[in-house]
């Protein structure tokens, strides 16, 4: 099965790298692919050289049958109605991380929104740095239909890219998504100078939200315990590589952080928030961050307030 990775960003970039002996095409959004061909490099993914088999291009290719979509979550759905037409008959794997701030979707669901399309996800605990250097990487590929799964995760599994297949699609996107809130959080903790066990409480809290909010929404509590809940808060919320961890402690130190650099739990948080003020749940460290980003809140100030909730049992 052929294969296209749509979006030269970091992630992007490296799943190309990393399928370049299957004869992987790299679609490059936004004008970039005629500079990235030239130079075999993405700007995004610096120090990386893309394979001579790695073919570049910025229009989409109609013989691909898997996508994957290295797309930020917040356009994915204008990406989606854009090339709706181009799109029946394939295997399109969301790779971005969040919930769509408009719809309350999650990448699955928008794009079981296109006719004749197989939705499915690839997420879990990994940095495009070190996908891109062949480093030993386990990742979770959600889809509902258990026999597409296995098409897609032998098709894209590597020596060093090992992919474990799932059914809940919710479970393993919500997992992929909340981490990167809680990962704001912690960022924001170490930023300020609050200390390891303040983060590690953080930590232990968010995933306890991360399950509430996920199997409400019908998530299997088994899948946010695996690698694409546990196992991508566990990297994301202890790392600086992280865009989210950098962003929180920016937050943390009261500095500016680079708007062109894509922090996926800011407007996860936001909407992570509705969906539980829908559904009467109570997601303090939620809330918390999505004031946070919004400016409705310190650092100083969520942390009292954290803090200062009812004592109550574990």
């Amino acid at each position: 099965m052929s294969v296209a990775v749509i979006g030269a960003g970091a992630f992007g970039t490296a799943l190309a790298v990393a399928l370049a002996d299957r004869g992987v095409t790299l679609v490059a959004r936004e004008g970039s692919g005629a500079a990235i061909a030239a130079t075999r490099q993405s700007p995004r993914l610096p120090g990386v050289r893309l394979p001579d088999a790695v073919n570049v291009t910025g229009i989409l290719p109609g013989d691909a049958d898997i996508l994957l979509l290295a797309v930020p979550a917040q356009a994915l759905r204008g990406w989606l109605a854009d090339h709706e037409g181009q799109l029946f008959g394939r295997a399109l794997v969301a790779c971005g991380k969040g919930i769509d701030l408009t719809t309350l979707k999650g990448p699955t669901a928008l794009i079981a929104g296109v006719p004749g399309t197989v939705p499915a996800i690839l997420t879990g605990p990994s940095f495009a740095a070190e996908i891109a250097r062949g480093l030993p990487t386990a990742l979770t590929l959600a889809c509902a239909d258990d026999g597409q799964a296995v098409t897609l995760q032998h098709a894209l599994s590597t020596p060093a890219l090992r992919l474990y297949r799932t059914t809940d699609t919710v479970g393993a996107e919500l997992g992929g998504a909340l981490k990167n809130v809680v990962a704001i959080a912690c960022g924001a903790v170490m930023g300020a100078g609050l200390g390891h066990s303040a983060r590690a409480a953080l930590m232990t809290r968010g995933f306890a939200e991360m399950r509430r909010l996920a199997t409400r929404l019908g998530a299997r509590e088994e899948t946010l315990a695996g690698l694409s809940g546990f196992g991508d808060l566990v990297l994301t919320c202890t790392s600086d590589q992280s865009r989210n961890y950098r962003y929180g402690e920016a937050l943390g130190r009261a500095l500016p952080f680079d708007p062109a650099i894509t922090v996926e739990g800011a407007p996860t948080a936001r909407a992570a928030a509705r969906l539980a003020l829908e559904r009467g749940l109570d997601l303090p460290v939620t809330a918390t961050v999505a004031a946070l980003c919004e400016g409705g809140t310190s650092v100083a100030e969520a942390m009292h307030s954290l803090l200062n909730r009812p004592l109550k049992e574990e």
